[in-house]
């Protein structure tokens, strides 16, 4: 399944719609202003929260976290030894991972587990000016989670460009 995303969603305090490839409204981000780090919501069409984003306060290396109920469900963050500079790891609290690389900035990168691919996120076959695909490959996969994990390496490739 195809979302399309809009690349205002890195503005803190902006509220926008995801929609599918119909073009139907599927998930509303809702950034929060005013607040001391970095925060946005996922939410459902009816308004329910469905993950919580936001940017983890003192750490050594940006790292950011999203939650689900209130429960951690995944942190974020660039891998420590990565020849490659766009590359994140995603830590489950199943102790599972994820692997995200590509070319984060361009819009133009993967998220796998173990090797297998989950979503492919790209700007390529898209005729929306500032808009980029996440593409959710497995029918099994969690399309908040994917989606989340995308806005939180988009916001951590663009702090490490801005501090730069």
């Amino acid at each position: 399944m195809r979302f399309l995303v809009r690349d205002r969603l890195l503005g803190i305090g902006d509220d926008y719609w995801i929609e599918d490839e119909h073009g139907d409204r599927v998930f509303l981000v809702d950034g929060k202003a005013m607040r001391l780090r970095d925060t946005f919501e996922l939410k459902d069409t009816q308004g329910r929260v469905l993950v919580d984003i936001h940017q983890k306060m003192l750490t050594l290396r940006n790292t950011m976290v999203i939650e689900r109920g209130g429960e951690p469900l995944a942190r974020i963050k660039r891998k420590r030894l990565s020849l490659l500079r766009n590359h994140y790891r995603v830590s489950l609290v199943d102790d599972t991972e994820l692997d995200v690389s590509g070319r984060i900035l361009d819009r133009e990168f993967a998220v796998e587990y173990d090797g297998e691919l989950l979503a492919v996120i790209s700007r390529r076959r898209l005729h929306v000016r500032e808009t980029y695909g996440v593409d959710v490959v497995r029918d099994d996969a969690d399309p908040a989670l994917l989606i989340a994990v995308a806005v939180c390496v988009i916001h951590l490739a663009e702090q490490e460009r801005e501090d730069e």
